[in-house]
């Protein structure tokens, strides 16, 4: 088994002294994360690899040779498409949108998306160029979530992974992005979806189900003819790296150097990117709380806050540094002395040793962004522990609350209630703080980085056994029972409507056929004898399709039609049974927003597609409990798609069937639900039957939708017309 890695950023960066190449492991991030997967596997990395554009021919060769030599596959970006498709949209849109800082959301970004789309495409393109069977794929983060959707496209048999390395936001959140769907089509085109928390999880099935109206699962979502499975993936650290360097000299010394500049104080530290995301504002506002509620703290505590310099060209971050210059200054000039300030911002990263440094000395460890994917900082500083003192201070909106429960958790937009906790930290008796480091510290030592990498892959390469999946013969196998139906003199056509011709819709009114299709079945009528087989009632399909010379049966078969226009019922009608049934249904759908009934001669169905995923499992099951209750033996319960259904036992599509096949030397009935079950066992074995759609099925073919529908149907005119109906 190979590994591809793709993401953003190769994990070099590549260098030049002197005219000297050189290509360097890159620190952090995913690239330790990774490396030990990359090596053991013997696999490749899909990325860019930095700004190379000022290499000359030589050079760009020279490159390419090292960057191979590390199994890297490069792409290469222009500077437009960084700042379009990275800068614009990853970092403009996407980023703020999916840590709730709405207002800086650029919702007009149509040209940057366009980019971002064009970027994503290049990948998979470059995916599927070095892609050999058996490969397993695993994409990363959010510049690239259309990535999974074009690939899939590319290599149809491709595994495919993908994790999220921020958080998903709610989808009343998400649900303000206008390339929301295509978002959520492409992740869902993955065999393995991975975040960081549960909750994250569920925000995104909860979109899925909102925007793209799949039932609300979250072990996996059923898309089209696919399945994506959905799994919670905590992401760490490599943890014996913090505790290997915690005991080593340079460290120790480093500590102590620190705690002698303190004097005697005791040490809060932060240590951030400079983003907006990570509260250093709200932070800095709770320390100045802390020592106006009790002045003599600013001769007893001393603040560091690290703030790694981000894309410092971006507006948004640089403002964030003057007000975070302001905040500083203001509490300094307030609360210091001729002799010492109680606050220290640093804008510049450390190395390796200094933060290690740093975590053992600090007595508290501030870690509240506003929203966090996961935040290794916290893990970082636990891991850095070894004497098992410090206390951690975590905001409970950072990812690694959901592991870390021994922390202090607070709500980073509560000044004083942070304060308050950074007041308890500081006083925590000795006892408490061991106790609490030592349970977070086996946190966090019993699932490292590694483990947590090894833990994707193995699931990535376990195959779907969700129940229910299709069955179904080959594209190949389908062309030529296809092309046999098309060479035959007498040809049968049964098809169903909603689901089938048209796509399902939010009112099943909306459903009325369009021109193009009208004109499709009349053409369809004079090569074959076409039968359409629905559930709708009568007055509507005949509205809609009842000036063609074709049969219909609606109800499900209850009515029949031959395409002379009469009317025929296949059943004695027997509907008495609703009058007991209709007020429970009545008042479930009163109590259910979104809900509609109806009415049929022989049936009663209820719509829920535009109810609220949210709170669909327990209603559904609240209203069939009721139905099994009060339906009388000659009524069955079924259910279609995002509709039950109530109707006389014994009508069914197979009646239509039964009626209109005799004597035809092909058959060929497509259908996409429960009730077209019914249609395919009613029919002879050598009938070509075909499922829309991903679930269990009779029929021996499957395809993915409406247009994959359609397709085939155009295809059957293609006949000459000698070979029209005998």
């Amino acid at each position: 088994m190979r590994l591809v890695l793709v993401s953003n950023r190769l994990p070099v960066t590549v260098e030049s002294h002197d005219g000297v190449l050189d290509v360097v492991p890159s620190t952090g991030g995913l690239a330790s994360a990774l490396g030990r997967l990359h090596e053991r596997t013997r696999g490749v990395w899909v990325g860019w690899p930095g700004e190379t554009g000022k290499l000359n021919a030589e050079a760009k060769a020279k490159l390419q040779s090292m960057l191979e030599e590390r199994r890297a596959v490069p792409l290469a970006l222009s500077t437009v498409e960084i700042a379009q498709y990275y800068d614009g949209f990853s970092n403009g849109v996407l980023w703020p949108l999916f840590h709730y800082q709405l207002d800086k959301v650029d919702l007009q970004a149509e040209r940057d998306f366009r980019t971002y789309e064009e970027v994503n495409r290049r990948f998979a393109q470059k995916i599927a160029d070095i892609h050999q069977p058996g490969d397993m794929v695993w994409i990363h983060d959010y510049q690239l979530t259309l990535v999974p959707g074009f690939l899939r496209e590319l290599v149809p048999d491709a595994r495919i992974g993908f994790f999220l390395h921020i958080p998903f936001p709610a989808a009343d959140v998400f649900r303000i992005l206008p390339w929301r769907t295509q978002i959520l089509r492409s992740l869902l085109s993955a065999d393995l979806l991975g975040f960081h928390t549960a909750g994250y999880r569920h925000n995104f099935a909860h979109a899925a189900a909102l925007v793209l109206h799949t039932d609300l699962a979250y072990d996996a979502v059923h898309l089209d003819d696919h399945v994506c499975r959905l799994g919670v993936f905590p992401i760490s650290i490599e943890t014996s790296a913090f505790e290997d360097a915690a005991s080593t000299d340079a460290v120790i010394q480093e500590m102590h150097a620190l705690k002698d500049a303190a004097r005697g104080k005791k040490i809060i530290l932060g240590v951030d990117r400079l983003d907006y995301t990570k509260g250093i504002p709200r932070r800095l506002l709770t320390f100045d709380r802390l020592l106006n509620a009790d002045p003599s703290l600013v001769d007893r505590v001393h603040f560091v806050q690290i703030a790694v310099p981000s894309r410092e060209k971006v507006a948004a971050y640089a403002e964030l540094r003057r007000t975070v210059n302001e905040l500083a200054g203001r509490i300094n000039a307030q609360h210091g002395t001729p002799l010492s300030s109680p606050l220290q911002v640093l804008y510049r990263s450390v190395t390796f040793e200094q933060l290690v440094g740093l975590y053992r000395a600090a007595d508290v460890m501030l870690v509240t962004p506003l929203r966090d994917g996961m935040n290794l900082v916290a893990k970082e500083y636990v891991a850095s522990r070894i004497d098992d003192d410090g206390v951690l201070v975590l905001s409970e909106l950072a990812g690694a609350a959901a592991e870390l429960r021994e922390a202090l958790q607070v709500n980073p937009y509560d000044l004083e209630g942070t304060a308050a906790a950074l007041r308890r930290a500081l006083e925590m008796a000795p006892n408490e703080r061991k106790s609490r480091m030592r349970a977070l510290r086996g946190h966090v030592r019993s699932f490292d980085v590694h483990r947590w990498a090894q833990r994707f892959v193995e699931e990535l390469g376990v195959p779907s056994s969700v129940e229910g999946a299709v069955e179904a013969g080959s594209a190949v196998a389908l062309e030529q029972a296809l092309s046999m139906f098309r060479n035959a003199r007498r040809r049968t056509l049964l098809l169903d409507y909603d689901g089938t011709l048209v796509p399902h819709v939010a009112l099943p009114s909306l459903a009325a056929p369009e021109p193009e299709l009208l004109t499709m079945l009349s053409r369809l009528s004079e090569v074959c004898e076409l039968h359409i087989v629905t559930g709708r009632d009568r007055p509507t399909i005949e509205a809609w399709l009842g000036h063609l010379p074709i049969g219909i049966h609606a109800e499900h078969g209850f009515w029949s039609r031959t395409n002379s226009g009469t009317w025929e019922t296949n059943r004695q009608e027997f509907s008495s049974w609703k009058a007991s049934i209709s007020p429970a249904l009545e008042q479930w759908v009163a109590a259910t927003p979104g809900a509609l009934i109806e009415e049929k001669s022989v049936s009663l169905a209820v719509h829920y597609r535009n109810v609220d995923p949210s709170i669909l499992p327990a209603r559904l099951s609240a209203l069939r409990d009721e139905l099994r209750s009060r339906l009388p033996d000659a009524v069955e319960m079924l259910s279609g798609a995002k509709v039950i259904e109530l109707r006389l036992r014994g009508v069914h599509k197979g009646l239509a069937a039964e009626r209109v096949v005799r004597g035809a030397a092909a058959i060929l009935a497509i259908g996409d639900d429960r009730t077209d079950e019914d249609l395919f066992a009613a029919l002879p074995p050598d009938a070509i039957t075909i499922k829309v759609g991903q679930s269990k099925s009779r029929a021996r073919y499957a395809v993915q939708d409406v247009a994959a529908v359609l397709r085939i149907l155009a295809s059957l005119l293609e006949q000459p017309a000698a070979q029209a109906r005998a």
